[in-house]
């Protein structure tokens, strides 16, 4: 269980980087890909605030839930931090919730064309990774 917990300090990188999923406006105008990062970068071009709360969300909140876990499993955190780091994990699903969410919005509107793309499942499957390994670590 260690080592996928530290194999998940590459994946996230990687799931951020990776498309979550392609939209366009009229899909014979091309479709761009958003991931996480660019997807970053659009929101803190016209709004910080939300910037910052998915910052946290799908960047800091994983990535710290891994660590402490790690640090925990390798006996250099005491485990009665478990909690903390559950409600990390949480977090960190919520902005899968996000991204599901605003997928099933733009798929309303009749000329915006959105598929998803493996980073989403990528980055899904880091989160539900590091809440079930979370989930089986002893306290």
């Amino acid at each position: 269980m260690r080592w996928l917990n530290l194999c998940l300090l590459v994946l996230f990188p990687i799931a951020w980087f990776a498309p979550l999923m392609r939209a366009a406006l009229l899909p014979i105008f091309g479709m761009d890909e958003i991931s996480v990062i660019t997807g970053l970068q659009s929101l803190w071009q016209s709004d910080a605030v939300l910037a910052l709360l998915v910052t946290f969300l799908a960047v800091f909140a994983p990535y710290a839930k891994v660590i402490g876990l790690a640090l925990v499993q390798f006996g250099l955190l005491a485990p009665r931090v478990m909690p903390a780091l559950h409600v990390l994990g949480k977090l960190a699903m919520a902005d899968v919730f996000l991204v599901a969410l605003y997928i099933v919005l733009a798929k309303g509107f009749g000329m915006v064309t959105v598929e998803t793309a493996w980073g989403l499942y990528l980055f899904s499957a880091c989160i539900l990774t590091s809440l079930f390994l979370g989930w089986r670590q002893p306290h």
